[in-house]
């Protein structure tokens, strides 16, 4: 999904932009407003979020949504993989737990194998978006209000309607 966020001195440029676009029959999937550090966030109709709660501007929480999505899969085949490793070899580490017993701890080992190796993946993929998630920051860090556009897919923002809010800055972010 196309998302684009745009970095606006004041809040009440966001909210005209927002009432524009909703107006003008924009179909949006979201529209977040996130607010500088040291600013009542309370202040309009729309309810401003903090920088580290959006998931697109924070990589520790991208990180670990793909850490969550790969364990649902890593870990049943980890799981898989030890007890059949541990049938087909003839190793007997656990034989005084039976046979069962130690197809079980076999299995239960993988288990954990792969939940290591979804830590381990997902920390080892970088972002596409690091490089306009560093901007973003040093915009938040000025004082700046950021306005996180998403649309659908093939879909574009109006960007007739966008430029009269005049924004200081438009980033467009690749992930979604």
């Amino acid at each position: 999904m196309p998302v684009c966020v745009l970095v606006l001195k004041e809040r009440a440029a966001a909210e005209s932009l927002i009432q524009d676009l909703q107006d003008s029959g924009t179909p949006l999937m979201r529209f977040v407003l996130v607010s500088p550090e040291q600013s009542e966030s309370d202040e309009g109709d729309l309810k401003a979020e903090e920088f580290n709660n959006v998931d697109l501007l924070n990589p520790a929480m991208a990180r670990s949504r793909r850490q969550r999505s790969m364990s649902r899969w890593l870990m049943p085949f980890g799981f898989m993989a030890g007890v059949t490793f541990t049938q087909i070899t003839t190793l007997d580490t656990f034989a005084r737990f039976g046979t069962v017993g130690e197809a079980l701890i076999g299995g239960l080992l993988g288990m954990g194998s792969g939940l290591m190796g979804s830590y381990a993946a997902a920390a080892s993929v970088p972002s596409d978006n690091e490089d306009g998630v560093r901007i973003l920051r040093n915009r938040h860090n000025e004082q700046f209000w950021l306005l996180l556009l998403e649309t659908r897919a093939g879909l574009e923002v109006p960007w007739q309607l966008v430029q009269k809010v005049r924004p200081q800055q438009v980033v467009r972010l690749s992930e979604l």
